[in-house]
C-alpha cells in the first residue's frame, strides 16, 4: 500500500454516548477533516440528505458493490444493509487529508484489516445512567428501543479496548479538546511527516520509512 500522509480516524461509540455531536464539532473546528459517507439500504429519515449523512442505495445496488469489492467493511442491521466505501478513503488520504469514520465496534474490526495504522478512538459515557438519560432526551426511539439500545451497550463497551484511544464524554467541551488532540496526534506520527516532508527528510539523510 502507498505511504500516504492523511489518517484514517474511526470514532466508535454505543448509542447515546455523543458520538455524533463530537463528530460534528471536530468537522467544525477542522473543515480539512473528510467524513466519510457510508451507504445504507434504508429509507432516509426526516431531515436526511443523500451523500450529506448516508449514501442511500437500493439494495441491489449495494450488493453490486459489495460483491465488486468496492466496500472496505458492511453489515446487515434489522434487514438493512450498511457499508463503507472504499473509493472517497483512498482518494482523501491519498491527497493528504485525513478521513474521520462514524463506525461500530465491527466495522472498526474490518477497516482494521484493510488499514493497519487507522486509528480507534472509543467515546465512553460517564455512566449507564447518563447514557439512559441521554437517550431519553433525543426523543428519538420508542421506550423499548431504548431499553434494547442500553442491554447492547455493555456488549459494544466491552471492545473499547480494540480501540487505541477512550474519551469519557463528560463534558461536551472537555471531550471535543480531547478528540481534537488526538487529530494533532495522529499528524505528528512518523510515516504521516515522512510523506508530508519528504524533500526535508531526504535533505536531512532521514529514512522516509520507519527502521
Amino acid at each position: 500500500m502507498a505511504m500516504t500522509s492523511g489518517s484514517i480516524l474511526m470514532v466508535v461509540a454505543p448509542s447515546g454516548a455523543g458520538k455524533s455531536s463530537l463528530v460534528n464539532g471536530l468537522l467544525e473546528r477542522d473543515p480539512s477533516i473528510v467524513l466519510s459517507i457510508s451507504c445504507t439500504t434504508r429509507e432516509p429519515r426526516p431531515g436526511e440528505v443523500d451523500a450529506e449523512h448516508y449514501r442511500f442505495v437500493s439494495k441491489e445496488a449495494f450488493k453490486a458493490m459489495r460483491d465488486n469489492n468496492e466496500l472496505l467493511e458492511w453489515a446487515e442491521v434489522h434487514g438493512n444493509f450498511y457499508g463503507t466505501p472504499r473509493d472517497r478513503i483512498e482518494q482523501a488520504t491519498q491527497n493528504g487529508h485525513d478521513v474521520l469514520l462514524e463506525i461500530d465496534w465491527q466495522g472498526a474490526r474490518q477497516i482494521k484489516k484493510h488499514y493497519p495504522d487507522a486509528i480507534g478512538i472509543f467515546i465512553l459515557p460517564p455512566s449507564i445512567e447518563a447514557l439512559e438519560t441521554r437517550l431519553k432526551k433525543r426523543g428519538q426511539d420508542a421506550p423499548q428501543v431504548i431499553t434494547k439500545r442500553l442491554l447492547a451497550a455493555g456488549g459494544e463497551m466491552s471492545h473499547a479496548s480494540e480501540c487505541q484511544y477512550v474519551i469519557i464524554n463528560q463534558e461536551f467541551s472537555t471531550a471535543l479538546n480531547q478528540l481534537s488532540h488526538i487529530v494533532e496526534s495522529a499528524r505528528l506520527r512518523y510515516p504521516a511527516q515522512a510523506t508530508r516532508h519528504a524533500e526535508l527528510f531526504s535533505q536531512l539523510g532521514i529514512s522516509p520509512t520507519k527502521s
